[in-house]
């Protein structure tokens, strides 16, 4: 694993080294860089060694020097692509170096060698025969990618903080990703936070020419339900044991130890006990507790899963007062805002005292149902058939929808007033509408009306496409039959990549681990997409497939556990010790001045939360990790990790 940076213009050499010393955290065993005044292009990476510890140095060349690559990631299937080229008379120069199986394949097939890929991976070469420069990112977006234009430069590398350091790159708010992320907490699509700043999108290609500046990307895989198979129930579940199987041993390729992370849940759980099976002796398992939060703790279900297999376990138990300590590093190393879950930062950093490389068991829910999410969604469609079978319901609606409105008007804040008025504020909009509807529901954080009344400033609102539509466009971009097949795409093309492997990738190279997701292998995503949606998961079991497929590698209570997880006691936090730095980014006088969010937001939301008459705690932690990213990023525009605390902001 590694960071890779890169510029094509004037005074790349110095630049990338800057850039590519700001990812030294993603890579410390080693460094490189690359060179051609010719075309004023300069490479750089910092390496995390794993493979082919000895050979592995980067950036490497092709055998004639023609093509330099830079890379980071993993290919699980390359020692079988090696042997495929070595049958076409390739000759390889090191032992197992992923990076020349790029560089091989790359001169056998240029942009068509990404079909042959398996595993994750963000690269970008410099081919000075074509005089371009090519780069791609994984399919499922687990190794990120950003890049920039500007009128003198072209830019790229893993991190946003190390294109910062290009002196040509402003740090200008992008309005319409702050739009998204109020409603999502984390930031989706191909926009960044910074205005001008993009991200490859997962699945995607980009060219750059040299001799014009012209630059496309192009979409080379999408998750598609066309060629679902008909098998029996008993035949799916035994090749979901199959291909995890084989997904787990080729994701267990290493030079190094690994490790997994094992929360007791049955994604982890599974990995854990498909890697024993296959003979991996003495592995290294890491357990989570949280001090005073027993009915949240897995501690106990992934001590059984240990025991049952002999893992070498071990067990770290957080105070919530730790996540407080380390807020301000989290956010740095974020990238860009995100107000989602924390705790990950510790698994990585407890792994990390061992080992390099943590398996861990993300996907595995986006694969199987994501929590029955479609099942509302299933409901309404259904219930809207049937609505035009009875039209007199509709009209009963109408009628009752005023006298409905003003009670709920009447709602005190500590009922959840103010989220249950915006919904039904907007009910003739959106009440026939099933996924919108759904959305709204789920919208725990702020929906699209909220942030253009009560939230966000004129400029910042106005401007914006509707989160839900943004959303809708995505979804109906689906092949599949129900609608549990849009929002499984749905999830795979933004939540898992720019949510959760987001900050699985930034927290773990945080602290120079090489995470990695088996369930993401794509031999086993294609083949998830091949089940029928009402074989893939059942409404009142939604993993039943995974877990009838692994249930003999288990302990039987924890196959029947209810899935848990632990919840950051951020209203607490934010009334107790956050209290002067929420009162302070959050002042009317303070907002005023930013120009993003408007004044009135502090006595219609922050007051009332802070005195204890409502319970507001997720839209107010939503824009205070915003603010503590503006601060550090935007207004102290740092260019390495801060060395201060977060009460120093107060």
């Amino acid at each position: 694993m590694c960071g890779i940076a890169g510029m094509v213009g004037p005074g790349s050499a110095q630049l990338v080294r800057v850039m590519t010393q700001a990812l030294v955290h993603r890579g410390p065993d080693d460094v490189g860089y690359y060179d051609d005044p010719s075309s004023h292009v300069g490479l750089g990476m910092q390496r995390l060694s794993i493979l082919d510890l000895e050979h592995g140095h980067q950036p490497m060349p092709n055998q004639d020097r023609s093509v330099w690559i830079v890379y980071n990631g993993e290919i699980f299937n390359s020692p079988e692509l090696r042997r495929r080229l070595e049958q076409k008379q390739h000759r390889f120069v090191t032992d197992n170096s992923d990076t020349e199986t790029l560089l091989q394949l790359y001169d056998d097939k240029q942009e068509d060698m990404l079909g042959d890929l398996n595993g994750m991976f963000a690269f970008v070469l410099h081919d000075k025969r074509r005089n371009l420069l090519f780069g791609a990112r994984d399919r499922m977006g687990i190794k990120p990618l950003y890049y920039a234009k500007t009128p003198s430069a072209f830019a790229f590398a893993s991190e946003l903080k190390s294109l910062l350091t290009v002196p040509s790159l402003r740090r200008d708010l992008d309005r319409a990703s702050l739009f998204h992320y109020l409603t999502l907490r984390f930031v989706p699509g191909t926009s960044s936070i910074v205005k001008g700043v993009s991200r490859l999108a997962p699945g995607h290609w980009f060219r750059y020419e040299l001799e014009t500046g012209k630059f496309e990307t192009q979409r080379y895989w999408r998750p598609s339900f066309a060629s679902q198979e008909e098998r029996s129930v008993g035949e799916w579940t035994e090749l979901v044991r199959t291909e995890l199987r084989a997904a787990v041993q080729r994701w267990s390729l290493s030079d190094v130890p690994i490790g997994c992370s094992l929360s007791g849940g049955l994604d982890s759980s599974s990995i854990v006990g498909l890697l024993a099976e296959s003979g991996h002796s003495k592995l290294k398992t890491y357990s989570l507790g949280f001090e005073g939060a027993a009915e949240l703790d897995e501690l106990p279900l992934a001590r059984k899963v240990a025991e049952r297999w002999g893992t070498d376990h071990h067990e770290l138990i957080l105070r919530p007062d730790d996540l407080l300590r380390d807020l301000l590093k989290m956010v740095w190393f974020l990238d860009e805002p995100y107000g989602g879950g924390l705790p990950s930062w510790y698994v990585f950093q407890f792994m990390h005292r061992d080992v390099k490389v943590g398996m861990t068991g993300t996907g595995g829910d986006e694969l199987f149902g994501d929590y029955g999410r479609y099942i509302g969604l299933e409901r309404r469609l259904a219930g809207q058939q049937a609505e035009t079978a009875a039209p007199q319901a509709s009209a009963w609606l109408d009628r009752c929808w005023p006298l409905v409105s003003s009670l709920v008007n009447r709602l005190p804040h500590g009922v959840g007033g103010w989220r249950a008025r915006e919904r039904w504020r907007h009910w003739p909009q959106i009440g026939r509408d099933p996924f919108q509807w759904e959305y709204v529901q789920a919208f725990y954080y702020f929906s699209d009306a909220m942030k253009r009344n009560e939230v966000l400033t004129g400029e910042g609102g106005e401007q914006s496409t509707d989160t839900t539509e943004f959303l809708r466009r995505l979804y109906e971009e689906a092949d599949g039959v129900l609608p549990r097949d849009g929002l499984m795409q749905l999830a795979l093309r933004t939540q898992l990549p720019e949510e959760f492997l987001f900050m699985t990738d930034r927290f773990s190279m945080a602290h120079s681990l090489e995470a990695r997701v088996p369930f993401l292998d794509q031999v086993f995503v294609d083949m998830m997409l091949r089940i029928p949606a009402g074989v893939r998961t059942r409404p009142e079991d939604p993993k039943y497939l995974l877990r009838q497929a692994v249930r003999d590698l288990l302990p039987e209570e924890l196959l029947h556990a209810p899935k848990r997880g632990f919840v950051l006691p951020t209203a607490q936090w934010l009334r107790g010790p956050l209290r002067p730095l929420t009162k302070r980014l959050l002042a009317p006088a303070r907002l005023t001045e930013q120009g993003l969010f408007k004044p009135e937001f502090y006595a219609r939301v922050v007051e009332p939360h802070l005195r204890g008459q409502a319970d507001y705690h997720p839209q107010i932690w939503t824009l205070l990790m915003f603010q503590l990213w503006h601060s550090l990023y935007i207004e102290r525009t740092l260019t390495q990790c801060p060395s201060f605390s977060w009460r120093e902001l107060c």
